[in-house]
């Protein structure tokens, strides 16, 4: 019997997934689903939800979307060096353990073989040694947004720190849940190649591939998922984000720490809680920060639970080893604080170093620095669009939940590295 307990019917339940609209979007991220909700001070682009630096609302089951017709990687043209002498006044020594850790992937790609061999040969290089390395080895690209610009979106995310516990309690009475044993994702570039990076997801009954249920159902009183909780969280508002931003670490009441991260999501549609309250006229555009919106919710506890159901999508997780040094990207490896940046695989190779010019949050001071692509997101869709990895704890939260600024982004491939070209 096939998975879906159908023996002669694949084809029937694809045209049921693609009829499924309700079911057909969100991210393909294996670590980090969403993001949070950075402050609104200038209008967002109006494709983009408004709080999801890192995964952007993906149209899973839309074949014609904007750059639908683009081929992978074809926003990228070779560029000259001179075009980042910006990263000479970069600490290029602090970025290149995060490169040496997207090695450890990358050494079993034949692309990059060549170029991670040597890398681990240099014994704590300086920055000359850096710069030179780099040129030996790599091609350096522009990209661009589909629009045809060079200048982005550059947002931020962090791994938020909780409270939690093993059990249920009147004090730890919010779960996170691991992915439910009858969720069904469907990936569909495995029957259409043209549909990369596109999955849905849902659930059987009897013989339909329906819609998962939405956070108000998983929410309800009479809890569908019950039995399938990891943890147990002492803040609502705190739980709802670390669903945005993917991952995270608990503080056990045990005193032990446990790292949670992602590992699906329900397949519905990210809704910005963020734009809801600015269009209630709850908060204004200013104010609805990620701090903001934490505290309107400890302001109107009775509204909280009606406000984070706005937001359908739902995001599961799993228990990740205690000696992780930061949270898992997409890449599989570790993320390194200031270090590590979220990218559209479409259009960026995921684990490429890449060279960031834009600003730090809320400011015209200059944020240029030498990256690795080492993580993914649902709302980060576009050839020059990023989420700035900025650590763990407070401090981290502050500049995430603030940072929406303009950037440009290159890109550095090893020499022989090929592009297709773009498609017809």
């Amino acid at each position: 019997m096939p998975a879906f307990g159908l023996q002669h019917r694949w084809w029937l339940y694809v045209l049921v997934v693609l009829m499924v609209t309700a079911c057909g979007k969100k991210n393909i991220k294996q670590a980090t689903p969403c993001r949070c909700e950075p402050a609104i001070t200038q209008p967002a682009p109006a494709d983009k939800p408004l709080a999801e630096p890192a995964p952007a609302t993906t149209p899973e089951a839309k074949p014609e979307t904007p750059g639908s017709k683009i081929a992978e990687y074809g926003l990228l043209k070779p560029a000259d060096w001179r075009e980042i002498e910006a990263w000479q006044q970069d600490n290029l020594s602090a970025g290149w353990p995060a490169w040496l850790t997207s090695c450890t992937t990358l050494k079993n790609r034949p692309e990059w073989q060549a170029a991670c061999q040597a890398a681990t040969q240099l014994n704590a290089p300086d920055n000359a040694q850096i710069i030179d390395y780099f040129t030996r080895h790599f091609n350096v690209y522009s990209t661009s947004t589909v629009a045809g610009t060079s200048t982005g979106l550059i947002t931020g995310y962090y791994e938020p720190v909780l409270k939690g516990s093993r059990s249920k309690s009147a004090r730890y009475a919010f779960p996170l849940y691991a992915q439910p044993k009858d969720l069904i994702t469907v990936d569909l570039a495995g029957l259409f190649p043209e549909l990369k990076y596109k999955r849905v997801r849902g659930k059987l009954e009897g013989n339909k591939l329906v819609p998962y249920f939405t956070r108000a159902e998983i929410e309800a009183d009479n809890a569908p998922l019950a039995g399938n909780e990891i943890v147990w969280i002492d803040d609502a508002i705190d739980a709802f984000f670390l669903q945005i931003q993917g991952s995270g670490l608990v503080q056990l009441d045990t005193g032990e720490q446990m790292h949670v991260g992602y590992a699906d999501q329900n397949g519905h549609a990210y809704q910005s809680i963020g734009k809801v309250l600015i269009q209630r006229g709850e908060l204004n555009a200013s104010q609805a920060s990620m701090q903001g919106i934490k505290d309107w919710g400890r302001k109107n506890v009775g509204k909280l639970r009606e406000l984070l159901n706005s937001n359908p999508s739902y995001v599961f997780f799993r228990e990740l080893p205690a000696n992780l040094p930061g949270p898992l990207g997409a890449l599989g490896v570790p993320l390194t604080a200031e270090r590590s940046v979220a990218i559209d695989p479409k259009y960026i190779p995921l684990g490429a170093p890449v060279f960031l010019s834009t600003t730090y949050p809320n400011s015209n001071k200059p944020l240029q620095r030498l990256m690795m692509a080492q993580d993914t997101g649902g709302a980060i869709k576009d050839g020059v669009r990023a989420d700035f990895y900025w650590g763990s704890g407070n401090y981290a939260g502050k500049m995430a939940g603030a940072m929406k600024q303009p950037g440009m982004i290159w890109v550095l491939l090893p020499k022989g590295f090929k592009l297709p070209a773009l498609a017809l």
